[in-house]
């Protein structure tokens, strides 16, 4: 790749899938600095990219409305992209890829693809041979041309929503993700009191505006209702996270902070947290499947608030023993 490229990286959503994908993305520019790199995203999760200094255009587009298919064909057209790297291998990120028209389109083989017909769009398939998502997804930014491979997750420090306490507290989102991959909301009552007894720290729950009905009878934690820029804030503040494998969950281990990872039907070894900060349990009666399904998996409620606790406190016990950096 010569000259001063043009690249558009097409990535709509979710949370973690974003978060997942910011390395390969930062490796692609900076291994490219001269090219343009562009990121086709949906609204709603723009503010994980504010201020990404990898990113020089951020494309913004809500598929629900067919007219704004029409407009992005047209506006990717004009830009004139040499190409497309698809991260995300579905019809719908593909169709962008399509509507470019660009000299390359990258994405994963047709194996390697929720949707198979996906990856019929691409001009260059790649099997990627590593077992988690945010390594494969530098595989494919490394068959792209990124040269350099970073694994950093440039973020933005968030925006105080809610209410949070003042002193150390330990976060959790208990709605991420779907029904099969949550923890029953009673194990979040029964982890309050313990922690209000041992180390005295107390347990927040975070959920968007329409959750706070569901997460209101908990007894014992406290209610952090935000959006996006508010989640990130309280993350980076939290003295530690209880996750499952979900968006926020991601979002904690990308920016380094402790805790505990609670998984059953999906595997850990290919989403669970990247990076060495947060432990992981998991029932040894799990059985990995990407179904969602509408009611919490029998595997999940085998992990006691008591080990989730225990587990919580060894990790914030070796933050502290861990020494300095010189």
């Amino acid at each position: 790749m010569t000259g001063n490229p043009r690249i558009l990286v097409v990535r709509l959503g979710s949370l973690g899938d974003v978060i997942h994908t910011l390395p390969a993305v930062a490796s692609l520019k900076h291994s490219l600095s001269r090219a343009h790199l562009a990121w086709l995203i949906e609204p709603r999760w723009a503010p994980l990219l504010a201020g990404n200094p990898f990113v020089d255009e951020l494309i913004l587009f809500d598929r629900r409305r067919l007219r704004n298919w029409f407009d992005l064909g047209r506006r990717l057209r004009a830009a004139r992209f040499d190409t497309v790297v698809d991260f995300q291998g579905l019809i719908k990120s593909a169709l962008p890829a399509l509507l470019a028209r660009p000299e390359r389109i990258f994405g994963f083989h047709q194996s390697q693809v929720r949707e198979r017909a996906a990856a019929l769009v691409y001009s260059h398939r790649v099997r990627a041979c590593s077992a988690h998502v945010v390594d494969r997804n530098l595989e494919l930014a490394a068959a792209a041309g990124a040269s350099s491979l970073l694994k950093i997750f440039p973020l933005p420090e968030g925006e105080p929503e809610g209410e949070l306490p003042e002193g150390d507290f330990i976060l959790a989102s208990p709605l991420g993700g779907w029904p099969a991959k949550q923890w029953p909301l009673a194990c979040y009552g029964e982890l309050a009191r313990l922690l209000a007894r041992g180390p005295r720290l107390p347990l927040v729950v975070n959920g968007a505006p329409d959750q706070a009905a569901v997460l209101a009878p908990i007894p014992g934690v406290r209610i952090h209702i935000s959006g996006l820029p508010g989640l990130i804030h309280a993350t980076r503040r939290a003295a530690a996270v209880v996750g499952i494998d979900s968006g926020p969950l991601h979002l904690a281990a990308a920016l380094a902070k402790p805790g505990v990872a609670i998984f059953g039907p999906t595997d850990p070894l290919r989403n669970g947290p990247y990076g060495d900060s947060i432990a992981v349990l998991r029932s040894p009666s799990a059985r990995t499947s990407y179904k969602r399904r509408n009611r919490i998996d029998e595997s999940m409620k085998e992990i006691t608030p008591e080990c989730v606790c225990d587990e919580l406190m060894a990790r914030l016990e070796l933050l502290v023993r861990r020494p300095a950096n010189p």
